[in-house]
């Protein structure tokens, strides 16, 4: 019997997501989580998990932060990550910092019974069309428009930026910079308009690669303590 947890925040993809792992592994035991704080629990009490099927946007947690948590405290788990984030840098990105697999969380029954069986063979699996898709030429093409628009930000939107990438909230931010919370949440809705990203997760995955201590400079980089 395999023993696989599921971490995702929404209980219906939850049910979904369960149910395409029994199309290929009838008699695996599921177990659910909605939050990384949750996942960390149930690994912690349930040692004979063999696979966590992660989400990247979960509560709490900003980026790749919820893998990097996990792959820190349970190094000997793989964690294969489903997504609807399908971008070719997230891809690359997951999978350099750890992850065993990564598949979109659109994919078939039988993409996703292949990339189990692959992951807890002790394989990597990336589905061929993300694979292809992580290796484009256009890829380049998308982080060189990131970094343009990187280099649109103010100086003031940098910081904030690069605090947001640090997992720190508006009011930590505000406090860090000696700012209203108010200006705050103006610099950041303005630093999500000009990446064309919906939400701060989306702005760190984007920003993944860039060397921003580069891009900031060492004397305008603000403490993240």
């Amino acid at each position: 019997m395999t023993k696989i947890l599921i971490v995702d925040d929404h209980p219906m993809f939850r049910e979904a997501l369960s149910s395409a792992v029994k199309f290929s592994r009838d008699d695996a035991e599921i177990l659910e989580a909605g939050s990384i704080e949750t996942a960390h629990d149930a690994i912690q009490a349930e040692p004979g998990i063999e696979i966590v099927l992660l989400d990247l946007s979960l509560p709490g947690t900003t980026g790749f932060e919820g893998l990097m948590l996990l792959r820190s405290s349970f190094p000997r788990t793989p964690i294969m990550i489903v997504s609807g984030l399908d971008d070719p840098k997230i891809v690359q990105e997951a999978i350099r910092l750890g992850a065993a697999g990564f598949v979109s969380k659109s994919v078939d029954k039988a993409t996703l019974a292949k990339g189990l069986t692959e992951v807890l063979s002790g394989s990597v699996f990336v589905p061929p069309e993300l694979a292809q898709n992580a290796g484009d030429p256009r890829a380049a093409t998308r982080a060189s428009d990131i970094a343009d628009r990187v280099a649109g930000l103010t100086p003031a939107q940098l910081r904030v930026l690069h605090l947001i990438r640090h997992g720190q909230l508006n009011k930590q931010i505000a406090h860090e910079l000696g700012v209203s919370e108010t200006t705050v949440k103006a610099h950041v809705s303005e630093i999500l308009r000009k990446l064309n990203v919906v939400s701060r997760t989306q702005a760190v995955i984007k920003t993944a690669q860039l060397d921003f201590e580069a891009i900031i400079g060492d004397g305008a980089a603000p403490s993240s303590s």
